[in-house]
């Protein structure tokens, strides 16, 4: 199938009129120029699959309201519908073992495996590639075991380490936390700091038991060959320990001087869309702009909204040295570096054919594998995938 008159974005460049040949789930060619047959663009953009290494979307889709369970089927169902629809082709869904829950509340060790064991079976049919982040809270080492097993049966692609303990990390402004704490729960803020008060003393752990839990996570992703990553990064010696135990990525790090000390030690630093778009933390924490702006921003992640990938792309491509193409490898081919996915994350011939059709900041289908997961009807997609590839005389190739 061809997709004919295109902008492609490429790794290093935008083809403004281009065509790509797509045979057996593959780029088979990359041509400039229109081609007389397929699927005329028309000049819409082409992208790359869009690849999301951190949302947080399927527990509020699993519990859409404090002790509201829903399915794995309709949860992953609808969250994978939302994923298509926003351009994403690979989805690591982050589910979370933490502290100060009850048993069968989410984010709870009995309950995280149990989600993650159900998503690991439920993969197979989805649009999207949906793939399990592990966020592994260093103050909750009673589940070091669980995730150990998880990881014996191969059912973890990614683990993070995060503390989420008031008073540092994402929650470093105290002050910011109360206000949100109280907006969130309907509350005063008396009460919210109360709430807080307490978290903190239920999450006090000797600083050896933390070590303990983060080296044996380490050691254990080490074994399986799952990347790690650092999250909430606030201080040049957490991300100097982070680099040491083999994190690969830091995610949302708070500070400018964290993020720079991780960037010199070779991690690649990821941050939230939503902050990129919005052009500030919700937290009060580091920008994502600011952080692009000084060179140290490498990976958008939806966080908790998919849908502020493509966005959040626009707002950095006029700051991005390299522009739209800069600003598009933020979540399709630097992603795809990080995580080892070899075989996507371009618009290169041999890769896979995960590619999104864009107009403005709306997607209007997104394909996998050359198969479409997600058409808005505004260009026939279905249609072309049944018409003959006619020989092309090749202009240029890229890739």
């Amino acid at each position: 199938m061809w997709l004919s008159d295109f902008t492609l974005i490429l790794p290093d460049r935008v083809l403004p009129r281009g065509s790509v040949l797509i045979e057996d789930g593959l780029i088979a060619q990359i041509v400039e120029g229109p081609v007389a047959r397929g699927l005329q663009g028309a000049g819409l953009e082409l992208f790359p699959g869009f690849i999301d290494m951190h949302g947080d979307m399927i527990e509020v889709e699993l519990e859409p309201r404090a002790r509201v369970d829903f399915p794995m089927d309709v949860a992953l169902n609808h969250l994978d519908m939302r994923l298509a629809a926003s351009g994403v082709t690979t989805a690591y869904a982050g589910v979370s073992f933490s502290r100060g829950v009850r048993d069968g509340e989410r984010r709870s060790f009995d309950h995280t495996s149990h989600v993650i064991r159900e998503m690991h079976a439920a993969r197979h049919a989805t649009r999207v590639d949906h793939r399990i982040h592990a966020r592994f809270d260093i103050t909750f080492d009673n589940a070091v075991a669980v995730l150990a097993d998880l990881l014996r049966e191969n059912r973890v692609d990614l683990v993070s380490l995060m503390d989420h303990t008031p008073g540092q990390g994402q929650y470093r402004n105290l002050e910011i936390h109360i206000k949100n704490r109280a907006a969130q729960h309907g509350v005063s803020e008396t009460e919210a700091r109360q709430m807080i008060a307490t978290s903190i003393a239920e999450r006090s752990r000797p600083q050896e038991v933390l070590l303990s839990n983060m080296r044996a996570v380490s050691q254990m992703c080490r074994d399986h060959g799952v990347p790690l990553a650092s999250h909430d990064d606030d201080t040049v010696a957490k991300a100097n320990l982070m680099a040491d135990l083999g994190a690969v990525m830091a995610e949302f790090p708070v500070t400018l001087e964290a993020a720079a000390a991780c960037a010199d030690r070779g991690m690649m630093i990821a941050m939230g869309a939503p902050n990129a778009m919005r052009g500030q933390s919700y937290s009060g924490n580091l920008s994502a702009r600011d952080a692009h702006a000084a060179g140290l921003l490498h990976i958008l992640a939806a966080d908790y909204h998919p849908a502020t990938i493509l966005p959040a792309i626009r707002a950095l491509a006029n700051a991005d040295p390299d522009g739209l193409a800069g600003a598009a490898r933020l979540a399709t081919a630097h992603p795809a570096q990080a995580l080892g996915l070899q075989d996507r994350g371009t618009l290169e011939v041999g890769k896979r054919a995960d590619v999104v059709m864009v107009e403005g900041n709306r997607v209007v289908a997104s394909l996998r594998g050359g198969q479409v997961i997600f058409s808005n009807g505004v260009v026939p997609v279905e249609a072309a995938r049944s018409a003959a590839a006619a020989p092309v005389k090749e202009v240029s190739r890229t890739g």
